[in-house]
């Protein structure tokens, strides 16, 4: 035996749009006033065009006449557009160790200046090895310093904290 699924997640158009009355309004914007929605979706199919529910909440509800399948593709094109434009921030990591050398050091410094300027946050990581997690005064005096050094273009979102055997610091963008 076969289930007839409900109709919930279809348009509400044409046959669909069960309402005594409804508010309608014409493909130029022009408001044709009350009437049934027989009678509005008779003046649509005379124009060749849909009869589509723009707003269920009003009273009486709105309806337009427009070609549908015009409407839903100019919809999928702006969000398309809309997705295109958009930036995920992701969070890109820099490691290094407490010992770090200052060419080395400034070489993490500009990879973290470009991951901010890519509107990405940066996660400063410091790595101990055996003996070394007795020093975790000089970690965190590293990404102090690594904090004043990107505060032009980068704010500390979470100072930092010691997890386990590494050391680790947020920084984002600034706005």
């Amino acid at each position: 035996m076969i289930e007839k699924k409900p109709n919930r997640d279809l348009p509400q158009i044409n046959e669909r749009i069960r309402f005594p009355q409804i508010r309608v309004i014409d493909a130029d914007g022009a408001q044709l006033g009350i009437m049934t929605p027989r009678d509005a979706r008779q003046m649509a199919e005379e124009k060749e065009l849909d009869l589509v529910l723009v707003s269920d909440k009003a009273d009486p509800p709105v309806c337009r006449i427009m070609d549908y399948g015009k409407f839903k593709f100019e919809q999928e094109k702006k969000a398309r557009e809309a997705k295109k434009k958009q930036h995920t921030s992701d969070v890109k990591e820099v490691k290094m160790r407490y010992k770090i050398e200052e060419h080395d050091y400034q070489v993490r410094i500009h990879q973290a200046q470009r991951f901010l300027k890519d509107g990405d946050k940066v996660k400063a990581t410091i790595m101990f090895r055996g003996r070394e997690i007795q020093h975790v005064d000089l970690a965190e005096t590293l990404l102090n310093r690594m904090a004043t050094d990107l505060q032009e273009i980068g704010e500390v979102q979470q100072a930092p904290k010691k997890e386990g055997r590494n050391m680790m610091m947020l920084i984002a963008p600034k706005k």
